[in-house]
This record gives structure tokens, C-alpha cells and sequence, in this order.
């Protein structure tokens, strides 16, 4: 098993936080010192007048870290707009070495560290860094959660394409089943994004209603995922 994994998705709401904080809980269940971190987080809201992430509050809850919330999301914005469109609006630049003195401690902290980006693989950071190239300097290798709807070969296909002429390691996809998809549909986009990849299917995240960041139900969270997903990459 490597130290650590970055988890990306083919489009944005395709569930990458419910397959972070997952693979967080089963992996602390399983004994192992895991870190989490969201780096980016917009369409924030403020708790106790702090503005936080929904999707970092609960892979730090699925992770039972104790790391300080700044470290394990440093950016923050209210608005659901792209990072650089929030940090427009705010007047500011996203501080990238930020995010990178809060990974380097996380790592120094912790044996393996898990990393959610923000969206897909290109969506902007900076006028001309993107979330791929935060992939790359944090040296992690990828897994791709995927939709199981109509539409995912294509976006599958090209996230895989783009993260390969990137030189991005591909662990492998995660498909999350976000609205109780045909099963003809399931199982026929499965085969073929397997078939045109040639990328390991680490497995399918079944639609329930209980799969959701605002409620963390750990037992249930590591039952969906032990019964669901790929044992390789959580011992």
C-alpha cells in the first residue's frame, strides 16, 4: 500500500468526499495512523463563526483525527464557485505554500495521508495551476470516483487521459452510484470504461440515503465500504 492517496472525480458532487472519509475510516478501523486533508473548500458556511467545510469537517470526522481544522483545510470560501472565481470575489490569492506547509506537517504527522481535491482535474487553483499540478507535487497517487450515470464513459475517458499525459499515477476508479442507477446501465458503463482504461475498478459505492457528509454514521459508513470496496487499498 502506498502512504497516501489523492482522490479526484470526473466532475464535481460525484461523491469524492464520501469515498475519502471511507477510505479514512476503514483505514483507521484497520489500525493504520491516517491523515486527511481537503486543501481547497468553497461554498463554506460559518459554525461558531468560523467558516468550514461540511466535506472537511466530516473526513476529519471519519478519520478521528485531532489535527487542527487550518491544517486540514486551509483555503475557504462561502461562495460554490470555482477557487479562483472565490478568490476573485474575495480580493484574494489562493496561498499555495499554505496549502503546502499544512500538507508537509499532516505527512510528518501521520504514516499515510489521504487528500481530496476540489472538482476534477481541471479546475483552476491559480491563473495557471490547476488541481492536477497539486496532485503532482504531492507525489500521491490518484484515485478517480466516478458518476454511474449517462454521460460517465466520456468524463471517465478524459480524466483518465488527461491524469496519463500528466504523468499522474492512476491507482484506480470508484464508481458512486449517486440515484440508484439502472443496473444495465451500471454494469454495461463498469465494463466499458474497464475495457477502454484498462484501469483497476476498486470498486462500486451502492446509492443510499445514509451516504452523506452531514451525518457521519461510522458503522454504517464501514460496513458500505468493506462490503463495496477493493480490500488492497484500505489493509
Amino acid at each position: 500500500m502506498e502512504n497516501g492517496y489523492f482522490i479526484t472525480g470526473t466532475d464535481t458532487g460525484v461523491g469524492k468526499s464520501i469515498v475519502a472519509g471511507g477510505l479514512a475510516a476503514c483505514m483507521k478501523n484497520n489500525g493504520y495512523d491516517v491523515g486527511v486533508m481537503k486543501p481547497i473548500a468553497t461554498g463554506c458556511k460559518y459554525h461558531n463563526d468560523m467558516l468550514v467545510s461540511d466535506d472537511a469537517l466530516f473526513l476529519k470526522s471519519a478519520a478521528e483525527v485531532d489535527d487542527d481544522y487550518e491544517l486540514i483545510n486551509p483555503i475557504q470560501y462561502e461562495q460554490p464557485l470555482a477557487p479562483t472565481i472565490a478568490a476573485q470575489l474575495n480580493n484574494t490569492v489562493i496561498d499555495l505554500e499554505k496549502i503546502r506547509n499544512a500538507f508537509d506537517t499532516l505527512c510528518e504527522r501521520h504514516d499515510f495521508m489521504i487528500v481530496e481535491g476540489i472538482g476534477g482535474l481541471l479546475v483552476p487553483i491559480n491563473e495557471y495551476y490547476f488541481v492536477i499540478d497539486l496532485a503532482n507535487e504531492f507525489e500521491l497517487p490518484l484515485i478517480i470516483v466516478s458518476r454511474l450515470s449517462l454521460g460517465t464513459i466520456n468524463h471517465t475517458l478524459l480524466t483518465v487521459a488527461y491524469a496519463r499525459e500528466h504523468g499522474v499515477d492512476i491507482k484506480g476508479i470508484i464508481f458512486n452510484d449517486p440515484a440508484d442507477t439502472d443496473e444495465c446501465l451500471r454494469n454495461y458503463n463498469v465494463k466499458e470504461i474497464k475495457r477502454l482504461t484498462n484501469v483497476p475498478i476498486l470498486g462500486v459505492i451502492p446509492f443510499d440515503k445514509q451516504l452523506n457528509v452531514e451525518k457521519y454514521n461510522k458503522e454504517f459508513v464501514l460496513k458500505i465500504f468493506s462490503d463495496n470496496i477493493d480490500k488492497s487499498i484500505i489493509i
